[in-house]
C-alpha cells in the first residue's frame, strides 16, 4: 500500500448497489478490510433508486484509517468497481453492481479528487449513515459536524429503511 503521508487520517467511503446488492456490499467490505484493516460500518439502508426507475439500492458508509495517498484510495475504489464488474452507462443514474465514492479523506479539500464529495449533504442515504458512524467529524468546507448536517437534512426527501444483511 503506497504511503501518502506519515500520518494516518480518517477516510470515509459510501458504498451502494442495486444489482446483487448484498453480495456486492460484502465484496466491498471484505476488500476494504484486506486493504486498510479495521473498518467502521454504518448500518445498511434500503432506498429507492434516485434519478431513474429501477430496483432499490442498498447503501452504507464505511470508515477506516489510512496513511495512503488520497489518489491511491480513489484508484482502489475504481479497482473495486472493476472487481464487481460494474458497467458504466452514459447516464450516471443507472443500475449498478457497485458504486463506491470517497466522501472524506481527513480534512482534505481537493476539487480534482472531489474531496469532500458533493453527495455528503445532497443525499440522505450518504449523510445519514455517515452521521451515524462519524457524528462529530467536521465537514472540511462548511465546518459543520455530520450530525448537525443530518439534523438539518430533509429526511423525507430520501426514504430509507434499515436492513440487516449480516455485516455488523
Amino acid at each position: 500500500m503506497p504511503d501518502g503521508n506519515s500520518t494516518a487520517v480518517d477516510v470515509f467511503v459510501s458504498v451502494g448497489s442495486n444489482i446483487e446488492p448484498e453480495r456486492n456490499l460484502r465484496l466491498a467490505c471484505n476488500e476494504l478490510e484486506q486493504d486498510f484493516g479495521a473498518l467502521s460500518l454504518s448500518p445498511v439502508y434500503r432506498n429507492p433508486a434516485v434519478g431513474f426507475e429501477g430496483e432499490d439500492f442498498l447503501n452504507m458508509v464505511i470508515g477506516f484509517r489510512s496513511a495512503s495517498a488520497p489518489e491511491y484510495i480513489v484508484a482502489r475504489m475504481e479497482d473495486l468497481h472493476q472487481k464487481a464488474k460494474r458497467v458504466r452507462q452514459q447516464n450516471p443514474f443507472s443500475p449498478r453492481t457497485l458504486d463506491v465514492d470517497v466522501l472524506l479523506y481527513g480534512d482534505l479539500v481537493r476539487r480534482r479528487l472531489k474531496l469532500p464529495h458533493g453527495d455528503i449533504d445532497k443525499y440522505g442515504f450518504v449523510l445519514g449513515p455517515l452521521a451515524e458512524i462519524a457524528p462529530d467529524i467536521l465537514h472540511p468546507v462548511n465546518g459543520k459536524t455530520m450530525q448537525a448536517l443530518w439534523d438539518d437534512f430533509d429526511e423525507a426527501s430520501t426514504p430509507m429503511t434499515q436492513v440487516d444483511i449480516g455485516l455488523n
